[in-house]
């Protein structure tokens, strides 16, 4: 599928109503079908992401009763006890689903196939298969590093100390943390260099919305006493702050405002609410309120230098803004992208130059120089439903043509339908 962005010819002022965030609602599928009774989850994310998680339960015996026009789902948990012992999990291109479902059924009695696109089939799960096999779990291949593997589960993790590096995923932790309260013994796990860490601290605070508390001994360290067990709940998931990203960007580059529905910044367990203060370096005003969530532009745009390494999902918005600042933007600490859906760095940077922009990047790291691109073109998606986001935001300004534009639907189906209004 191609998409044409066309040049909009006036400031953006948009309320935009976006879907539900991809991180919550895969969690609180899998946390609902763990725990003990029946949970009702609000506001979801459809998207294929979701659909893969809804199927891998289905495919473990979970009764998951889905209302996709609604976005909304009814789940009997299953108290921890895994209703099938054999399962082919088709994970699609999901990390979610093949780190978290990993960790769950290597800590269950039985044994589960896994498997996915050819992307996932690359992305990293060493550190995570490391971690259950020391638990007891043992997979097949002997030596396998990445997907398709069979994880032969045991009746709960061994518990005590779990070593894990997360370097490649921070999805390592929260798989591992979600299913700990179902060890032997309790669980301290001691993380390595994560990435991404305010979703790790996304799992936590929605392990303990759900009836289980995780003790934090250290910035990297958790302890899961033991025993614990989910408790069933209603969950409303929040508007997704990574999709959002690119309609406040949209705002930024056309010299708008763009509001979405309120979210309480202070409490939003989304790490990605980091961007906003990013947007507040740059000069753009960020309000809260509830009527809702707006960014308004600046006229004159400062370029900034940031780590982005706990706002990774972000970076792509941000280099999108770049071009359009009168000083240069320098992103660091996000080589851990290159493992991902596409090597985003490298997707990033060849679509800006196929463009005119003028940029610098190193293995974990990029430097985009002020430019504004005077002309559109096509740019190649990657397959990566953030690389057509984000480009969506300079065809605002240049058009474009993204090849290769369905991917959007690994987290936000709607996005062209809802990028559409910002010309209304």
């Amino acid at each position: 599928m191609q998409q044409t962005i066309r040049v909009i010819e006036k400031p953006v002022v948009a309320h935009v109503t976006i879907p539900g965030s991809r991180s919550m609602t895969n969690r609180a599928l899998l946390l609902a079908a763990l725990a003990d009774g029946i949970s009702e989850i609000s506001g979801m994310l459809m998207s294929d992401d979701t659909i893969a998680c809804v199927n891998a339960l289905h495919a473990l015996g979970v009764v998951v009763n889905l209302d996709a026009a609604s976005g909304s789902c009814v789940v009997a948990g299953c108290h921890g006890v895994l209703p099938k012992k054999t399962a082919d999990i088709w994970c699609a291109d999901a990390g979610t689903v093949a780190r978290f479902l990993f960790a769950v059924c290597a800590a269950s009695p039985g044994k589960y196939h896994f498997d996915g696109s050819a992307r996932l089939r690359l992305r990293p799960m060493q550190g995570l298969i490391e971690a259950v096999c020391s638990q007891g779990a043992s997979i097949e291949p002997h030596m396998a590093l990445n997907l398709p593997l069979t994880v032969r589960g045991t009746q709960g993790f061994q518990g005590g100390t779990l070593e894990v590096d997360a370097s490649a995923s921070g999805q390592f932790v929260s798989a591992l943390l979600l299913a700990a309260p179902f060890a032997r013994t309790s669980v301290t796990i001691n993380s390595h260099d994560v990435v991404s860490r305010p979703f790790v601290d996304m799992t936590c605070g929605m392990m303990a919305e759900f009836g289980v508390k995780v003790k934090r001994l250290h910035q990297e360290r958790y302890l899961i006493p033991v025993p614990q067990r989910y408790v069933a709940r209603d969950y409303e998931v929040e508007p997704d702050l990574t999709t959002a990203a690119c309609f406040f960007a949209a705002a930024v580059v056309t010299g708008g405002e763009v509001t979405i529905q309120p979210i309480n910044l202070n409490r939003t367990r989304q790490g990605d609410a980091r961007f906003l203060s990013i947007l507040q370096k740059m000069g753009c005003t960020v309000t809260e309120n509830a009527t809702g969530l707006s960014v308004r532009a600046t006229e004159t745009l400062c370029g900034v230098s940031v780590d982005m390494r706990d706002c990774s999902d972000t970076f792509m918005a941000l280099a999108a803004i770049a071009p359009f600042a009168t000083t240069p933007t320098t992103i660091t600490n996000v080589g851990h992208t290159r493992l991902q859906e596409s090597d985003r760095i490298s997707a990033m940077c060849a679509g800006l130059r196929s463009l005119g922009v003028q940029v610098e990047d190193g293995h974990d790291w990029l430097r985009i120089q002020p430019g504004i691109p005077t002309a559109g073109g096509t740019i190649d998606a990657h397959g990566d439903h953030r690389i057509a986001m984000a480009f969506s935001v300079i065809g605002l300004r240049t058009g474009v043509t993204i090849v290769g534009a369905e991917c959007v639907s690994k987290t936000c189906p709607a996005f062209f339908t809802l990028w559409g209004k910002l010309y209304e």
